[in-house]
């Protein structure tokens, strides 16, 4: 993990759910036909960019919604940087997938989106069990 790089990332909560954006890894000629996993919307912080903005941006770059109220949360390590959590609130509407504008392929690295119930591992298949959301969010709204 390199120290050096800044990221955020959103929690998106509606209705129990938090919204989550399924990726595909990168093969060995960096190429976005890997093994899919799930992410909170996020990404990198740009040259003089300040937090608050970035994690707007990356949540309308990503999922195609508007931020009206961003909270830091926390930071913790994820494998391309350490991050900085935000719970953020969004306007009304349905997210759409995005398409990161700073991949150089034509492979799409974000291949879908979806409201994952929040609970803990074992609860469900389906339910988020992300070690970092427990015990940090404010479920109701």
């Amino acid at each position: 993990m390199d120290p050096v790089r800044l990221r955020v990332a959103a929690v998106i909560i509606r209705d129990d759910r938090v919204l989550m954006v399924r990726e595909r890894g990168p093969d060995k000629e960096g190429r976005h036909v890997g093994q899919e996993y799930w992410t909170l919307p996020g990404g990198g912080i740009e040259p003089g960019e300040d937090f608050d903005h970035a994690v707007r941006r990356e949540v309308h770059e990503e999922v195609g919604l508007m931020a009206t109220d961003v909270t830091y949360l926390y930071d913790f390590p994820y494998p391309s940087g350490w991050t900085s959590c935000y719970r953020v609130h969004v306007e009304a509407g349905e997210p759409t997938l995005g398409r990161d504008p700073d991949l150089v392929c034509e492979c799409p690295r974000m291949v879908g989106l979806d409201w994952m119930p929040l609970g803990t591992l074992g609860e469900t298949g389906r339910a988020v069990p992300v070690m970092f959301l427990a015990g940090h969010i404010e479920v109701n709204e």
